[in-house]
């Protein structure tokens, strides 16, 4: 099972995979960590990441980037508006009233969903990280900005399902980053002491996000967030831009604003120029070539009058952090650490101020570009049953307050209640009572739109159908589950009713007792994770029952009316019956439709296939000429006459300009065909040389195998003692083979010394190997069959128990043999005693 986190951001993506020896961040086939955010389209093709971001400029109208805060908008969005005159290509009104992204591709316009662009590059990502592990990649976990609403979050989910992923948890960065900082920590405190308080302050290329989290051993608790959603690196970006657009303006009568490509290149180098005043305090140069009218351009820049240029953004950096803190109701002085993160946050100024507030150094243990993919590759580790992970639990919070509005059937008009208070823990269930006769519809808001960065407040409508009234007329009561998921999305997971039966007098339950025990059951979710203190569960019960409570008296005048006093005493029993649930989310797209994008992205997928398997067999011929022609005049000269070599090489250059004319887009058999034509001419060549090159090493190693041979043979006929144990025929079998193997070498040595190099080998080095495959085979066990053991007789042995131990030969170097005067084998500690001996 795969076990992937991907870091998918504004302007670069990053994957991480959990594998035995820890979490690795994976390189894509340019041997980069960093995968750009970016999609190019192409008349055969689609380019993804490194490959699309070359395109920038050359193909800028069909190059996509940026595209990420499209998610859940829609194209009268202000967001949206503000956005457009900065993109260099074209966005569209969609039937959906959702933003669209316009492009040319396959030669003809195609308008693309914010879910399908991001799910291609979704599919690029996936495809890295399945190259790496070797592996289908299915189960992943996925990052967004802290800040997202329910429509944004759900259009990331779609994204993945498009892509053919299965999101386990749509991660907040801020959690993902405090996961990869925690979960490493062995001196946490135990659970019973005051947390350990810490800030996260991640600052990317488009967004500012802050959180502070208390940490406990084996547990985490986000206590609250803040964020600037416009405030990142690509704002500093626009400052120089808009400062040396003016500058070349007024310099060199230049309108860079009404040429997009002028535009782009500029931006670039105001990123690196900005990155560079990141290090170096003095002026540095910005100089571009050919800029706009064949006019080269220059300015200076220096980083004190940058950061005057800056003021503004920079005054933007405290709030969040003051914000943060007023919300989990911390001072300065209770947070232990400030950890940075995020590309911009190595601006130095940046850094100064957030340093300022919290008045301590700031901490920079994480990798500032990959802590948030390393920490959803932790986080898929512990969801995944493949991986033992240390025990560490997790709790998100609500980004906003949700509240519930209803007609109420008591009062004239609509009821609300705020179900999910700012910064409530997350995930997290409720179970809220009504009293009804008929379906109701309940619908979902976020109670603070002022603090929304979004337009529209509404998250959806959930219709609870099939209610019914009891049998003797009066409200049922229907019991609602809303919940918080691990994604953060609002959703009523389930609705049932409670039907009330009249019990014979002998039974015992009440309805009230029943009611309890059911409330009691359903009111915190059993998915809950184990963070919550027991402490806190008890007060998230209790406001649940106090708003569940809240929500009844809605219906209390109805339920009055239509049940008599007495009917609270009756002995009653009870049963509950689920209710279906229709939704109408906010922007979301509806199955039918989430299909075909799924089959479109395959198909898109294949066709990218198949036009890299053309243009890989269109290299190869190209790769093959060129390579030809280098040698044919350099190691292969000598194994081609001239005759033969100016024909290939004509062959060759007319093969070269045919692929820049005619062959410039061939289907992938026609280079196919092509290559093998040339290789018909060339492989000869290529033969000839490689043999050359083996055939020597081979005769050498035949050689040396003969001479081994005949030197067994010589030793044995000279009745040497290491051989004498061989039998004659198998030796002269030995002899007969090697003299054959002898004359077969001399013979094809002294043919191939007379043959040109321009010819094929009389020989052929598989026809050696082949002979010294045979030779081995006949000779080798012969050769090295084992020297037999000698017994010794009967009566040596039975000496040699009485006397010691029986050396090689079968002699004991007992007492009694030397008194005989007998010849003996005396082992090197008992030569030492021979002189002591007397010996007659």
């Amino acid at each position: 099972m795969s076990v992937v986190g991907i870091d998918l951001g504004f302007q670069s993506c990053y994957v991480a995979v959990a594998r035995a020896g820890g979490i690795e961040t994976i390189a894509n086939e340019y041997s980069d960590r960093c995968t750009p955010a970016c999609i190019s389209f192409g008349p055969k093709n689609r380019s993804i990441g490194a490959a699309a971001k070359s395109q920038v400029i050359s193909n800028a109208k069909n190059t996509v980037q940026g595209f990420k805060r499209f998610h859940g908008r829609a194209f009268s969005d202000p967001f949206v508006e503000a956005e457009k005159s900065n993109l260099p290509y074209d966005i569209v009104q969609l039937s959906t009233g959702l933003t669209g992204i316009k492009v040319t591709y396959m030669e003809e316009e195609r308008n693309f969903t914010t879910e399908q662009v991001t799910a291609m590059l979704l599919s690029k990502l996936k495809e890295t990280a399945e190259s790496v592990l070797k592996k289908p990649v299915v189960d992943c976990v996925v990052s967004v900005p802290c800040f997202y609403t329910d429509a944004e979050r759900r259009s990331v989910m779609d994204a993945t399902q498009i892509a053919g992923l299965n999101c386990l948890r749509l991660m907040n960065e801020t959690t993902a980053v405090a996961l990869a900082y925690g979960i490493y920590k062995q001196d946490l405190p135990a659970l019973e002491e005051k947390p350990r308080n810490v800030v996260f302050v991640d600052m990317g290329h488009s967004a500012y996000q802050v959180s502070v989290c208390a940490f406990n051993r084996g547990k985490l608790k986000v206590l609250a967030t803040a964020f600037d959603t416009t405030l990142g690196g690509r704002k500093f970006d626009e400052v120089l831009v808009n400062h040396f657009c003016e500058e070349f303006g007024k310099k060199y009568k230049l309108d860079i604003k009404s040429k997009i490509r002028a535009l782009l290149r500029l931006s670039q180098e105001c990123e690196k120029l900005k990155k560079l005043m990141s290090a170096n305090a003095s002026d540095l140069p910005l100089s571009i070539e050919c800029f706009m009218n064949d006019v080269d351009v220059s300015g200076t820049m220096n980083r004190g009058k940058f950061l005057e240029m800056c003021d503004d953004l920079l005054a933007r950096v405290e709030p969040p952090l003051r914000s943060v803190l007023e919300q989990a109701k911390l001072k300065k002085e209770d947070i232990y650490a400030v950890e940075i993160v995020g590309g911009a946050t190595r601006i130095p100024a940046v850094k100064e101020k957030i340093s300022k507030f919290f008045g301590k150094e700031l901490s920079t243990t994480l990798n500032a570009d990959e802590a948030v993919t390393r920490g959803c590759a932790l986080q898929c580790a512990i969801l995944s049953p493949a991986f033992k992970v240390r025990e560490f639990s997790i709790t998100d919070v609500v980004a906003y307050p949700i509240s519930l509005r209803w007609n109420s059937p008591a009062e004239e008009g609509s009821s609300d209640c705020e179900v999910f208070s700012k910064n409530h823990a997350a995930p997290f269930s409720k179970v809220l009572t009504f009293y009804r006769k008929e379906p109701f519809t309940l619908e979902a808001y976020y109670s603070s739109p002022q603090d929304l960065p979004y337009p529209d407040p509404a998250i959806a409508q959930f219709s609870v159908q099939k209610v019914t009234p009891q049998s003797d007329g009066s409200s049922s009561k229907v019991k609602v589950k809303v919940r918080v998921n691990v994604h953060g999305i609002f959703s009523v997971s389930s609705a049932s009713l409670v039907e009330v039966h009249k019990s014979e007098e002998n039974e015992e339950p009440m309805e009230t007792d029943q009611n309890a025990k059911e409330e009691e059951k359903m009111q915190v979710d059993q998915e809950e994770p184990h963070v919550e203190e027991q402490q806190q569960q008890t007060q998230a019960e209790n406001k649940a029952e106090s708003e569940e409570m809240e929500t009844s008296q809605a219906g209390s005048k109805d339920k009055k009316m239509d049940q008599p006093p007495q009917a609270k005493k009756a002995k009653v029993k009870t049963s509950t019956v689920d209710l279906p649930i229709e939704n109408q989310l906010l922007w979301q797209i509806d199955r039918e439709m989430l299909n075909l994008y799924i089959e479109n992205e395959g198909k898109m997928i294949m066709q990218d296939k198949l036009e890299k398997e053309r243009n890989d067999a269109k290299n190869a011929v190209e790769e093959y000429v060129y390579e030809m022609r280098d040698k044919l005049s350099g190691e292969y000269e000598k194994f081609v006459n001239e005759d033969d070599r100016n024909s290939f090489t004509l062959k060759l250059e007319d093969t070269e300009n045919w692929l820049y004319e005619d062959g410039e887009d061939q289907p992938k058999q026609v280079y196919v065909d092509k290559l093998a034509e040339l290789k018909n001419l060339g492989q000869p060549i290529k033969t000839r040389f490689q043999e050359s090159e083996e055939r020597p090493k081979l005769f050498e190693e035949l050689g040396k195998q003969i001479q081994q041979y005949m030197k067994v043979i010589s030793s044995f006929k000279n009745k040497e003692d290491q051989f004498d144990h061989l039998d004659a025929a198998d030796v002269t079998k030995v002899e007969k083979s090697t003299n054959e193997a002898m004359e077969w070498m001399n013979n094809k040595l002294n043919l191939q010394n007379k043959q040109s190099l321009t010819m094929d080998p009389v020989v052929k080095t598989k026809e050696i190997e082949a002979k010294i495959k045979e030779l081995t085979s006949i000779c080798s066990p012969i050769i090295s069959k084992p020297k037999p053991k000698v017994e010794p007789p009967k009566e040596e042995q039975k000496n040699a128990e009485q006397n010691g131990p029986v050396d090689g030969q079968g002699n004991s170097p007992g007492p009694q043999a030397a008194e005989q005067g007998a010849d003996i084998a005396v082992p090197s500690d008992a030569d030492k005693k021979l002189p002591e001996m007397d010996i007659d």
